[in-house]
């Protein structure tokens, strides 16, 4: 459908009030809680309630904000959030600082959403862009998504401590580079469909130019990131790095929709081995198969290729954790499963599984 084709639609951006990012971030999280109220609930895993805690702390007090740690057990089911907001309920509340990973995060995003509070939002590592996000994904018992969920709006601030960031482990990085790398191309694909964003509307302008600086500045810095992380440090190539797959990443999915890359994760889950790898190492597996679908040309293919190489990222199922070469009956279940997600419809045509399955075999078929 040509853009412009529904010219009463709505355009809409969404974005955290605040980003803050830099070696001793943390500092910045009083002030930020002060501004809301004199309580406020720190909402972490044992592991990043140790790591964070004395430092929130102590940037909360001064500020006049006291700081009640809730101990998250590390699964986010219905069972755990229920759980977490009986304890949160009987608490004096008026911010929720969550911290940690992807999970920390949306479990402090749950109890807020219930809480009818801000959140603010302390990402431990850089491995998603879910700090910046006003949605939840909620999974079973089994770890299989259950739904998604939203917030009425984005997190009233983003701290992004890079300090802490540096001394993450690398695959950590890499899973956020990989969630990035998407970004353009399905940001791309989704405004020459007119899909829907996040917030129901159409994607901006904005979105467009935000996703192609993510991927230039994925590109231009992830070599001299990893060098940084090796040195456990941080310097301007990470700095870039966490604001392309922090910051960028996550305004990018949200303002400017998905496609492919997104979609092929619901396939993905359903493989031996692939259904536990990262999920921006899921990600950077479906951009290389929306690469083929798109019809990218051999020298494209050949760069992007080098570059994951060069890095780290997965260039085929077993990379990604097939325990096997993958057979017919693999790639048909990975083509059948991707084709449900809804983001499917934000391509520039109706693709059916033969087309999903030889783009998977295309790539499976290139040698390492």
């Amino acid at each position: 459908m040509p853009t412009g084709s529904h010219p009463a639609a709505r355009r809409i951006f969404g974005a955290p009030l605040r980003y803050v990012q830099g070696p001793g971030a943390l500092s910045e999280t009083g002030p930020m809680a002060a501004a809301l109220g004199p309580h406020a609930l720190l909402v972490g895993d044992a592991f990043v309630l140790d790591m964070v805690g004395p430092a929130v702390t102590g940037s909360c007090q001064p500020a006049g904000v006291q700081v009640t740690p809730l101990l998250f057990a590390g699964e986010i089911t219905p069972a755990e959030i229920e759980r977490l907001v009986a304890a949160a309920r009987v608490l004096p509340a008026d911010v929720v600082i969550a911290a940690g990973g992807g999970k920390g995060i949306d479990a402090g995003k749950a109890v807020a959403h219930h809480l009818r509070v801000p959140v603010i939002t302390l990402p431990t590592i850089a491995s998603n862009d879910a700090p910046t996000s006003k949605i939840y994904v909620v999974y079973d018992e089994q770890h299989r998504l259950l739904k998604v969920e939203h917030m009425p709006c984005n997190p009233h601030a983003v701290i992004v401590d890079t300090a802490l960031i540096a001394r993450a482990p690398r695959k950590l990085l890499l899973a956020g580079i990989g969630d990035a790398i998407s970004k353009k191309f399905e940001v791309a694909q989704c405004h020459a469909a007119q899909g829907p964003n996040i917030f129901g509307g159409l994607g901006t302008r904005a979105a467009l130019a935000l996703a192609d600086l993510c991927f230039e500045t994925l590109l231009a810095h992830a070599d001299g990131a990893v060098a940084a992380l090796e040195r456990q440090s941080p310097d301007d190539s990470l700095e870039a790095i966490v604001e392309a797959s922090v910051l960028l990443s996550g305004l990018c999915f949200e303002n400017g929709g998905l496609s492919i890359a997104h979609s092929m994760t619901r396939g993905l889950s359903a493989l031996p081995g692939t259904a536990y790898e990262l999920h921006g190492l899921q990600v950077a597996y479906g951009t290389m198969v929306q690469w083929h679908l798109e019809n990218r040309p051999p020298s494209f293919m050949a760069d992007m290729r080098a570059f994951y190489r060069r890095i780290g990222l997965p260039l085929n199922l077993q990379q990604l954790g097939l325990p096997r070469t993958p057979t017919d009956v693999d790639i048909d279940t990975l083509a059948t499963l991707t084709l449900t997600a809804p983001h499917m419809r934000n391509f520039d045509r109706v693709l059916k599984v033969q087309d999903l399955a030889q783009a998977i075999q295309a790539l499976e078929a290139v040698p390492l």
